[in-house]
């Protein structure tokens, strides 16, 4: 039995496996997954900004417009499973070139839509093109790097696609009040055939050798088409831990989703923005807030691994105490004090959402290794899964007990999350020993 507090890691010839690739091939891979996980995470984010000129131009309610963005999250959960399971069938990189042409089509579909039907098809299209990009990119990290170097790696590659969720509601928010929301979607399409060609050309396979199903094979066809089960890797969600920190997760998320989902009808309406590009302004401080947890975490997670192997510290209460001050300084606290205050909860609830998500991030791959991207897209969907039904309640919650109650019941969910940490790292040795699912031990590191 592998205890939490015991060393994971031992010099073995095992180590060999990481030493295929040279240092600066290392950083191009990072660099090039980084860029898909980039892309992902900009088609998620867009959207929000664009739901007021969507429901104009569609002639729909606002509340309506939002059901898309909680279909997002659905078919982020749904083609995260089905693209790591074939994955862990055909590779890697395979699944980056399978993936990126349903962005391209759905991205096409959507700036043609002239229906809620065509909106909800083509958004769902789109998202299941680009959603294994975030755990499959944490699969090659986990291929190319050992267990020491993972969490700085990791860390880069989680702030550079969480830029996305800096920079794509600014974008999308000029675009839509200064171009067309339908052009916008023209140009991610066209990002997302350029991503497929910079991959095709230059990303290899980094796949451990003979790991893969399609190599255990002894006849192949040229063209091999396999059925592989997309829920097989929630079977991991059995184990107590993992099934712990995924609940975690969504219910420290769930204080983020608050503040952004409905910022055009909270923050907007008080303080009188109706400008688009103002609007996605305010969610870059959200973005270069996790970008900054994610820097910070990635860091401290390579230095807890070397100084106590096997322990991960995750946690803080920065994200539930900045909903709650949003909260109450939106409904209590007009203009111009009001909105700067507002800005620096933002940032304050991005960086410690992404404290306490970037080392769960890191504990799903270092605890199960071989299968780290099954376990993240695990992790990722069931916890998809419980915001999209909590999105698609948000606004309507608002509008009936308002914005204060509404942020202090996110801010009591994420304390219950971060009370579900401490008990991971309190009692996670005799989780881990109850139900062992594959975990890391020290030949398989």
């Amino acid at each position: 039995m592998v205890s939490e507090e015991s060393q994971l890691l031992v010099s073995t010839a095992h180590e060999a496996i990481y030493n295929r690739f040279a240092p600066g091939q290392k950083r191009l891979i990072v660099f090039h997954v980084s860029l898909m996980g980039l892309l992902s995470f900009f088609v998620e984010a867009a959207f929000v900004p664009s739901i007021p000129q969507i429901a104009k131009d569609l002639d729909l309610t606002h509340a309506v417009v939002s059901l898309a963005f909680s279909l997002t999250i659905f078919a982020n959960a749904i083609g995260g499973l089905v693209w790591t399971a074939y994955a862990s069938f055909y590779g890697r990189r395979s699944i980056y070139l399978w993936g990126m042409p349903f962005l391209c089509v759905g991205s096409c579909g959507l700036a043609l839509c002239t229906s809620l039907q065509g909106l909800l098809f083509w958004r769902f299209v789109q998202t299941f093109g680009c959603a294994g990009a975030f755990s499959v990119g944490i699969g090659v990290i986990g291929d190319i790097y050992k267990l020491e170097e993972r969490g700085t790696a990791t860390g880069i590659f989680i702030a550079v696609t969480l830029l996305g969720n800096a920079i794509a509601p600014f974008l999308r928010g000029a675009a839509t009040q200064y171009w067309s929301w339908r052009n916008f979607r023209y140009c991610i399409g066209t990002w997302g055939l350029l991503e497929m060609l910079l991959v095709y050309l230059s990303l290899p396979e980094t796949s451990h050798p003979s790991t893969l199903g399609i190599d255990k094979l002894t006849r192949r066809r040229l063209i091999h088409i396999t059925w592989v089960n997309p829920l097989g890797s929630l079977w991991l969600l059995r184990s107590p831990n993992l099934f712990a920190v995924m609940f975690a997760a969504a219910l420290v998320y769930i204080s983020n989703y608050v503040l952004l989902v409905p910022m055009a009808y909270t923050i907007g309406v008080r303080y009188g923005i109706k400008d688009e590009t103002i609007i996605g302004a305010c969610f870059l401080p959200s973005g270069l807030g996790s970008f900054t947890g994610a820097l910070v975490a990635g860091r401290l997670s390579d230095i807890v691994v070397r100084r106590w192997r096997g322990k991960r510290r995750g946690g803080c209460l920065w994200s539930p105490l900045s909903i709650w001050a949003s909260g109450l300084i939106t409904t209590y606290i007009g203009s111009p004090i009001g909105l700067p205050l507002n800005i620096l909860c933002i940032y304050a609830n991005g960086v410690g959402t992404d404290l306490v998500l970037s080392p769960i991030n890191f504990y799903n791959a270092d605890m199960m290794h071989s299968r780290s991207a099954e376990a993240t897209a695990a992790y990722k969907a069931s916890k998809s899964l419980i915001l999209s039904v909590v999105t698609a309640l948000i606004i309507p919650s608002i509008e009936r007990i308002g914005v204060a109650w509404m942020n202090t019941l996110a801010a009591v969910l994420a304390v219950i999350g971060q009370g579900v940490i401490f008990l991971i790292i309190c009692y996670g040795d005799r989780m881990r020993a109850s139900v062992d699912v594959g975990f890391l031990t020290m030949e398989n590191n």
